[in-house]
């Protein structure tokens, strides 16, 4: 079964654009080390909730929009041999030197094994 990353953080909505060319460059980088598919969501219909939600999750602010993403890879296996690879990459550490156009502090993340897959 495919193994999924999956993040979740907000960006202020003045940084979408930023954000958007940082997150294509980045995909491109995944994808060019063997990542199956790349996905940066936008909140659409994100409501908060009684108990928890995902503006809940990161403390979403006024100005600021919810980012779902996902990587997915052929096992954990693999995940972590593309990863390796990314992370060596000049052009991912260009993009960690410039800084990223949201608070990372909010932002949190996990590898999946998939349950269900049809």
């Amino acid at each position: 079964m495919k193994y999924v990353d999956g993040f979740v953080l907000p960006v202020p909505t003045k940084n979408l654009a930023a954000y958007r060319r940082m997150a294509a460059s980045a995909g491109r980088v995944w994808r060019e080390y063997g990542a199956l598919e790349y996905f940066e969501c936008l909140g659409d219909d994100v409501k908060p909730g009684k108990h928890t939600s995902f503006p809940q999750s990161v403390k979403l602010k006024r100005g600021e929009t919810v980012v779902f993403s996902w990587i997915l890879y052929r096992s954990r296996a693999h995940r972590d041999r593309v990863n390796a690879k990314v992370m060596k990459d000049p052009r991912i550490a260009r993009m960690m030197k410039r800084g990223m156009p949201f608070d990372g502090k909010r932002m949190f993340w996990g590898g999946f094994k998939t349950m269900v897959e049809l």
